[in-house]
């Protein structure tokens, strides 16, 4: 179901006005993003999709703080993003734990860094761990995990300071196949518990039907909106719902703007 870039009786959280990206290099200026317009509502699960190149990094990059767009603006809240700032969480695909540190240290590497009270939000990371299914993991290092553990490990880490956003950078694309689907239900369900407003970068449209409240659909470099669409699926969503007929024709509706250059 094709969507409005905003939705209806609802606070936005996200606030992306003609927002555009443009890299400067010795060889010339590289577009990556045309301007966009986006709002995503408090504790909406957005998932972008595109093709290689197309902007999904930026823009996310840009939302966090991390990089400036070349126009436009991005508020998050009420406040204007101009630097890095603390109401966002970020998981890359790799989980960058470090190995040295205790599954619960890891977690508590935000409190650590943003010099917030350890002991006030130390019950706050071992409530996470065991949201994540990982109680009795706390005192266990990063080699002692599998893959899809860590990152379960590094989603607790970007959650542990109660940041108003989650912003998610292919975290499963590492995983094999079948792990991939267990993350994705376990995904979904720390969302649904904690509430957190949600961006998620994805190459996987099956990823992105599964999880999404609304899927923003990019178009080949310089990225720009090609479509929204509204996931019509209720909620929690079953790993079985993959075999669905509603499910399979919104994965193709939008395997169409790529002509299949989308895995």
């Amino acid at each position: 179901m094709l969507a409005t870039d905003k939705p209806a009786a609802a606070r936005a959280m996200i606030e992306i006005t003609r927002v555009a990206k443009t890299y400067r290099t010795r060889d010339g200026e590289i577009p990556s993003l045309r301007p966009i317009d986006l709002a995503i509502a408090d504790g909406e699960f957005v998932v972008v999709v595109g093709p290689s190149g197309c902007g999904k990094t930026t823009l996310l990059r840009m939302i966090a703080g991390l990089m400036a767009p070349s126009e436009g603006e991005i508020r998050v809240g009420d406040r204007i993003v101009t630097s890095p700032h603390s109401d966002v969480g970020i998981v890359f695909q790799s989980a960058l734990l470090l190995p040295w540190r205790t599954v619960l240290a890891n977690v508590m590497m935000p409190v650590e860094v943003k010099g917030l009270p350890i002991e006030q939000y130390r019950p706050r990371a071992e409530a996470l761990l065991k949201m994540a299914g990982l109680a009795g993991f706390e005192s266990k290092h990063p080699w002692q995990l599998s893959g899809g553990m860590q990152q379960r490990v590094a989603i607790c880490r970007a959650l542990v300071h109660d940041p108003k956003i989650l912003l998610m950078d292919e975290p499963f694309g590492a995983l094999d196949a079948m792990t991939r689907e267990r993350m994705n239900a376990e995904l979904q369900r720390i969302q649904l518990e904690t509430r957190k407003t949600a961006l998620l970068i994805t190459h996987s449209i099956p990823e992105a039907v599964f999880l999404a409240d609304r899927i923003v659909v990019l178009s080949e470099r310089p990225g720009g909106i090609a479509a929204i669409y509204t996931v019509p699926l209720e909620r929690p969503r079953q790993l079985d719902v993959l075999g669905k007929p509603g499910f399979i024709e919104l994965t193709q509706t939008i395997r169409k703007h790529f002509n299949a250059q989308i895995d």
